[in-house]
């Protein structure tokens, strides 16, 4: 573990509203500390409910250096495991998605139930006792449909969270979705740097055309997007329909509702709907959106047809991997109710755009020349926010590690 005297050195020198120090986005000491002690203190968006359709469903993923599996049990509970095998610690699942009776150790075929108990183990002692090697637990909540891990035993209070999503994405029905494409990217650049790129709009006027064509680019702090005539008509008509706009705002997390471009349906190449069968039964068309992000790996864009999910998990500490997920209608046929282009063009445009513009700041960052810039505070208000939460974190975490 990287020493803590050292990270809380680094801390000291941040300045407020600026880019952190350079070790922060280069240093693989600084990247060990952020994966074993940063990320293991968050709720993190793993997938959801839509994916566990049946018992012995999975999803197992690894983050930092910690693989686990998420599962649905028979009872039809969704829990979280480390996919350590309690025997050698082999990793028992690939990452990836299946489905089984039981969770079997490729190595020595110690056998799991889905709920974690080891049910098989061969060619033990006498006295051997399945009950003290069951799988160890993860954290794990759901919410509005939405999956969240957290590998800490004292993890963030998810209740206030749990509320204002579960508000904000009620006449969405997330629950009766699937999930229709998904894509994994390897960025080079570090996960900080990739987070700090998808809590701005700073650059999207000029740097997401596609995105542009739908989506306000022209963002203020608190995600206000001004006051002109369609705005407030949105505003308007989404408080006649009972629709709250007002974001909700916790330490580690943001909800809220937007509306998109005037004349503007979905996010799409041509601002139409993507997907013929709805996620909700509101009718009207122009409803905008609704976001909710997470620190320290995801945002989210709701739509009337289509759920955007834009997840980061680091892997190096230049190299970051980011998946993304597009939900649609459980019952939606593709090629009669969507086509795979039209419904994912615009966000994988975005992504392998903002994959560049992340790996160009890499380089730069990397230089002699990189010394901490100034933040927007006009434009980078969500950046700010992120910055000030990891400070935290990282000395609230430092602060508890013995010292080397």
């Amino acid at each position: 573990m990287y020493d803590p005297q050292t990270v809380l050195g680094l801390i000291d020198k941040c300045k407020e509203k600026h880019t952190l120090p350079q070790a922060f986005y280069n240093d693989p000491g600084v990247f060990q500390f952020d994966v074993s002690a940063v990320f293991t203190r968050s709720w993190l968006l793993v997938g959801f409910e839509a994916e566990l359709t049946e018992p012995g469903t999975y999803s197992a993923l690894t983050i930092g250096r910690n693989p686990i599996v998420i599962i649905k049990g028979r009872d039809g509970a969704i829990r979280g495991f480390h996919n350590t095998c309690r025997h050698r610690g082999s990793q028992i699942c690939a990452d990836g998605h299946g489905k089984n009776s039981k969770l079997i150790c490729p190595y020595h075929k110690w056998t799991y139930d889905l709920e974690g108990r080891l049910i098989g183990a061969a060619r033990m002692s006498a006295d051997f006792d399945n009950r003290l090697h069951a799988l160890n637990p993860i954290r794990v909540e759901v919410a509005a449909g939405c999956i969240y891990a957290c590998l800490s035993a004292t993890p963030p209070d998810f209740g206030p969270f749990r509320s204002a999503v579960t508000l904000l994405l009620a006449p969405y029905r997330l629950d009766h979705t699937k999930v229709a494409y998904e894509s994994v990217l390897v960025e080079k650049a570090n996960w900080k740097l990739v987070m700090e790129n998808a809590r701005e709009c700073y650059h999207c006027a000029t740097a997401h055309p596609e995105l542009k064509r739908c989506f306000p680019v022209a963002i203020k702090p608190g995600f206000d997007f001004g006051d002109d005539e369609h705005n407030l008509r949105w505003g308007d008509k989404m408080r006649r329909m009972g629709f709250s706009i007002e974001p909700q705002v916790g330490a580690w997390w943001h909800t809220g509702r937007y509306p998109l471009n005037p004349g503007v349906d979905s996010i799409s190449a041509d601002g139409r709907a993507v997907v013929s069968r709805r996620l909700t039964d509101v009718p009207e068309k122009e409803l905008g959106g609704a976001r909710w992000s997470t620190e320290a790996n995801s945002f989210c864009h709701m739509l009337p047809d289509y759920c955007f999910m834009f997840s980061v998990f680091p892997i190096g500490p230049e190299e970051t991997i980011v998946i993304s997920k597009w939900l649609v209608h459980r019952d939606a046929l593709e090629g009669v109710d969507y086509d795979i282009e039209q419904l994912t063009g615009t966000w994988t445009a975005t992504n392998l755009q903002d994959r560049a513009l992340a790996e160009n700041n890499q380089r730069g960052v990397n230089g002699m020349g990189y010394v901490p810039g100034p933040y927007s505070q006009e434009a980078e208000d969500f950046v700010i926010r992120f910055s000030d939460w990891y400070r935290q974190e990282a000395r609230a975490a430092a602060a508890v590690l013995p010292t080397s």
